[in-house]
């Protein structure tokens, strides 16, 4: 009876400390954290300017929805298209400043072709056959151009920004160089004349 109930005891304690720490890893950081959204401008994340912006622009979006409503035909899909298309752009320009990388500003671009795109295409919608037709590939490939664009400014900007970088120091230092402690390169040579000939050395002795 003992060892039964040591062993439900041990079992519960080990169910409980496992229920906690996955409580631990699965819990989310608050809006803004590094750890989800590593961003440059930090302290643009956080502060209330930031989302008293966002909340801003849901609450333009929902009024312009609002209105949508009251409009009919493709003049009402036009409508919800410039609505939603608006929030968009407005959310990823804010992101873009949030973030401060060219990838988000790339998005940002990215995101208003798109919305021009969406919008475009159903004001297309009034006209008819062959018209209509080339009124959408006109308006694919204008958002095609400017999604080109917005990757070559990505591409311009992170280069930009790599030219900008303190260089790095060098990990290889040059030792300092030194005189030769060699006797042999220290060794004097016999003094020539000024003929070119070897002076004969002289005799410390005296000798002749």
């Amino acid at each position: 009876m003992k060892m039964n109930t040591l062993y439900a005891a041990l079992s519960g304690a080990f169910l409980l400390g496992a229920a906690t720490l996955s409580t631990a890893q699965t819990s989310t950081p608050p809006a803004g954290s590094t750890v989800m959204n590593p961003v440059k401008n930090a302290k643009v994340a956080m502060s209330a300017d930031y989302r008293a912006e966002k909340d801003r622009i849901e609450s333009d979006a929902k009024a312009s929805k609002a209105k949508c409503k009251t409009l009919s035909g493709n003049t009402k899909d036009v409508c919800q298209a410039e609505a939603k298309g608006a929030e968009k752009v407005a959310k990823a320009e804010l992101e873009a400043k949030r973030k401060g990388t060219p990838h988000a500003m790339y998005e940002a671009e990215k995101m208003k072709a798109e919305a021009a795109y969406e919008i475009a295409k159903e004001k297309c919608e009034d006209q008819k056959g062959a018209e209509q037709s080339a009124c959408k590939k006109a308006a694919k490939a204008d958002e095609k151009k400017a999604i080109a664009a917005a990757k070559g400014n990505r591409k311009t900007v992170a280069s930009n920004d790599t030219l900008t970088k303190p260089a790095g120091t060098s990990t290889t230092s040059t030792a300092p160089s030194t005189p030769s402690t060699n006797p042999s390169s220290t060794s004097k040579m016999p003094a020539t004349t000024q003929s070119g000939t070897m002076a004969p050395s002289q005799n410390k002795s005296g000798g002749k």
